[in-house]
């Protein structure tokens, strides 16, 4: 999946969404029926690439399920909610967090989320 390291660093939604999924190993299509058919695997595409930049709360509601993740980061990273200054590791996105001995910055926690995707995809053509 290749991503533009400018909008890894803006840690936009799509990016987001897009490096959860290929971390977990996740097609479109499981996506879409791991949420009941709530989200396409079109629509998800569109909102991986940016064409999408606000789903609504229902959607994300159905995404933060499927990829274990916290819905209000989900709203965060959608605009409809302030970025809390007072994350805590607890209510960031998974494992990256459980081995950093500080927050992460959420730039940081993108980039080691592209990071361990292009790891993950490496795997399988060796």
């Amino acid at each position: 999946m290749p991503t533009k390291p400018d909008s890894v660093a803006t840690g936009t939604l799509g990016v987001y969404l897009a490096s959860i999924r290929a971390a977990k190993g996740f097609t479109l299509r499981e996506v879409e029926e791991a949420t009941g058919k709530d989200v396409s695997n079109a629509y998800l595409s569109q909102l991986e690439n940016g064409k999408i930049t606000k789903p609504s709360p229902h959607v994300l509601h159905s995404l933060s399920e499927v990829y274990a993740v916290s819905y209000d980061k989900l709203m965060e990273k959608a605009g409809y909610i302030k970025p809390s200054s007072s994350r805590t590791k607890e209510t960031r996105h998974g494992s990256a967090a459980t081995f950093a001995i500080d927050n992460l910055t959420s730039a940081e926690e993108d980039e080691l989320l592209r990071y361990l995707a292009y790891v993950r995809s490496k795997k399988g053509k060796a």
